[in-house]
């Protein structure tokens, strides 16, 4: 059996003497997508800033696998409209190899779109476009921060389908965060609740009737599960209970 990627234990971190996570450990290990889901506040950017090492934290313990390499896609990319920037110049920012970039625009579905201008891309481009970026390294662990930020109903589908077949040619593991509590079930093997301190976490079954994510999120945005083999009667399922996102905590 592989040791995990990474190992959170009883970390706990405060600004300025506010208590922003408290006893929160997490394990993430080869072909698992784990979800963290909570409130503005629960202390989610500071966990992910934690795993990605750009935060120390006061009090606990992170063991990192040795050949851990690490894609990140971050929240939400703000370009000044007048950059002249394409898409191609942007991913050779991070990897100067044509041959590289296309391979990752083509993973994500958007290699025709390489001369294109950043400005012009729609939100689920732009999100695949993120996405070719934190792949470009062939990482064993993707931490996608709010990966569906700014993308219709039709578009998250697609995009968490995406995120797992990328998980499968990969073989890494994938932590996202998410205020997307219901269209993210089905594409999760675990969710964990984060207010501070982890309030509960387990398969997204469980975690959707658990009374402290019932108290945190109300009855009424319980999320549903399903598959991704039939078509949506009504989107309106799909829009209830989404708050939204673009707050960091």
């Amino acid at each position: 059996m592989k040791a995990p990627l990474i190992e959170l234990s009883a970390i706990g971190h405060a600004f300025q003497g506010n208590r922003v996570l408290s006893d929160v450990s997490l394990t993430i290990k080869t072909g698992q997508i784990i979800t963290l889901i909570g409130p503005n506040g629960a202390g989610k950017t500071t966990l992910v800033k934690i795993v990605l090492s750009l935060l120390k934290p006061d009090t606990g313990t992170v063991t990192r696998a040795p050949d851990l390499r690490v894609g990140y896609m971050p929240q939400k990319l703000h370009i000044d409209p007048t950059l002249p920037l394409t898409l191609r110049r942007f991913l050779s920012l991070a990897e100067p190899s044509l041959p590289l970039c296309l391979n990752a625009l083509a993973e994500v579905g958007i290699e025709k779109l390489i001369d294109m201008p950043l400005q012009s891309l729609s939100g689920g481009e732009m999100q695949r476009a993120l996405l070719a970026r934190a792949i470009l390294r062939k990482p064993n662990l993707l931490v996608l921060d709010e990966p569906v930020q700014g993308v219709d109903v039709i578009g998250q589908e697609g995009l968490y389908r995406l995120i797992g077949q990328l998980r499968d040619r990969l073989d890494c593991g994938v932590l996202m965060v998410s205020h997307d509590l219901h269209l993210v079930m089905s594409a999760t093997d675990e969710v964990i609740c984060l207010n501070q301190h982890v309030c509960c976490h387990g398969h997204p079954d469980q975690v959707s009737t658990n009374p402290a994510f019932i108290e945190l999120f109300g009855s009424r945005t319980a999320p549903y599960t399903h598959h991704h083999d039939h078509s949506h009667d009504s989107e309106d399922n799909s829009r209830n209970g989404h708050s939204g996102g673009g707050h960091h905590d």
